[in-house]
């Protein structure tokens, strides 16, 4: 168990002009959280005593920070390499510290390979965390005197022999602070890129005989940075691949694992079957003996046991209660809250409701800022007027109460327990006492009335 207390620097005041957008590359979306929140959210998970942020812009973002870890925000005005952006961001920190780089576009990074990184440094100057490529092209290389790491050489300033060296630095490192500050301060821009580099800090520790050591991430994946919007997708499918990996690992059953997508986090129960093409965002919550059919989108909900989800269902920010069936093609959003043996149709839209145990609303129905009491009968096509072109007003049904076909409930208006509500009526005012309401209409019948004919003329 490692006890050392580290610092964090984050550096992610580049322009990101590759990704081709009018917003800063590590504000991007990565499996439903921004590239910047993955790397604070591991950088928070090592518990450090703060995290510098390095930023391009006056105007602050929001992060996520459940632990509540201290974050400082350093502007780099005038980007002019990592050298002189870690050197703003420690410029005021006290000495014996140490300091863990980390970069806001390499989102992968996971914290095992930073722990290995920790655990390196406590018998080092530098610990480094570098890997062997086949293809190191864009990559600074590691360079080695007798098997010692003795520099690092950017891409654009390596010669053709150093070119072919496989060992490539990731740009994540840990080193104490006085060292480092030290350091920065003698670094030049004299390079193609004009840049100040933090990785000459390496050589200038070797001429002082400090031993920098090497470590390997857990993979490559891990230090793939993002440039361009290629990039992202790439990472992307990584990132999906991982998620999917573990959900199978833990017993969840993707009937099409390549056409699946996490974008936030998934606590299930045993026997969650999901069927091909969902999409899951945010905090979803599934319960035992789940079923998720294809085509559904599932949103920062909760789903009890034993629910069945039917074909091309949406729902959002909503609890759903145990062996209720809903959709296909239902759409349930804004706190609606479902009790359980709810029954749900198909083409019905909820709202902002309650519906309480063994409801139904079976076809072709809105329901908003509704209450529905236990074992209602809301019929097809039957709807609640819930706004008067200026506010949302509410809808009360008692228990039992049945509501025919082609309905509209006008709001405000409470209907007691145990009504019918004939087909085609509209109910403007409360129903106080169990009867039946319905509507008087004429049905008129016209003799010798035909058809209009479609027109011949051209």
């Amino acid at each position: 168990m490692l006890k050392q207390k580290i610092i964090v620097v984050i550096l992610a005041a580049g322009n990101g002009t590759r990704m081709q957008s009018n917003f800063p590359k590590v504000l991007h979306v990565l499996g439903g959280k921004t590239i910047l929140d993955h790397v604070i959210h591991t950088a928070q998970s090592i518990k450090p005593k703060k995290i510098i942020l390095v930023w391009n812009n006056k105007k602050k973002i929001k992060v996520s920070n459940p632990n509540n870890i201290p974050i400082e925000w350093i502007i780099q005005k005038n980007p002019q390499g990592t050298g002189q952006a870690i050197l703003l961001a420690i410029k005021n920190i006290i000495n014996n510290e140490n300091i863990l780089v980390l970069y806001g576009d390499v989102p992968l990074i996971s914290i095992e390979s930073i722990k290995k990184l920790q655990y390196a440094k406590k018998n080092s100057k530098i610990s480094l965390l570098t890997i062997k490529m086949n293809n190191p092209y864009g990559y600074g290389r590691i360079l080695r005197t007798k098997g010692r790491v003795s520099g690092i050489v950017e891409e654009n300033d390596a010669n053709d022999k150093q070119k072919k060296i496989k060992e490539i630095y990731s740009g994540i490192f840990i080193a104490p602070s006085q060292d480092l500050k030290r350091w920065l301060k003698k670094i030049n821009n004299k390079n193609k890129n004009k840049e100040f580099y933090a990785t000459d800090i390496i050589a200038l520790a070797y001429f002082e005989k400090h031993y920098i050591k090497t470590i390997q991430p857990l993979n490559q994946e891990e230090i793939l940075g993002i440039n361009n919007k290629r990039q992202l997708s790439i990472v992307e499918h990584i990132f999906q691949k991982k998620q999917i990996n573990k959900l199978l690992d833990n017993g969840i059953i993707l009937k099409d694992s390549s056409h699946f997508i996490l974008r936030g986090t998934l606590k299930h129960g045993q026997n969650v079957e999901i069927d091909t093409a969902v999409i899951l965002e945010k905090h979803v919550v599934l319960g035992d003996d789940v079923k998720i059919g294809p085509g559904c989108i599932i949103k920062n909900s909760t789903i009890d046991s034993h629910t069945n989800i039917q074909a091309y269902t949406i729902i959002e920010n909503c609890q759903i209660g145990k062996n209720c069936t809903i959709g296909p093609f239902t759409h349930i959003k804004d706190n609606a809250k479902l009790d359980k043996h709810v029954t749900i149709g198909n083409f019905v839209e909820i709202k902002h409701s309650i519906i309480k145990k063994k409801s139904k609303v079976k076809h072709l129905s809105y329901i908003g800022n509704a209450e529905l009491g236990s074992q209602v009968n809301f019929g097809a096509g039957s709807v609640t007027c819930n706004y008067d072109g200026a506010n949302k007003l509410k809808t009360i049904i008692g228990n039992n109460v049945f509501v025919g076909s082609n309905t509209q409930l006008v709001a405000p208006i409470n209907i007691i327990k145990n009504t019918t509500i004939a087909a085609g009526t509209t109910v403007t005012k409360d129903v106080n006492i169990p009867c039946l309401v319905c509507n008087k209409k004429e049905q008129i019948y016209k003799k010798n009335w035909k058809r209009p004919q479609k027109s011949h003329k051209k």
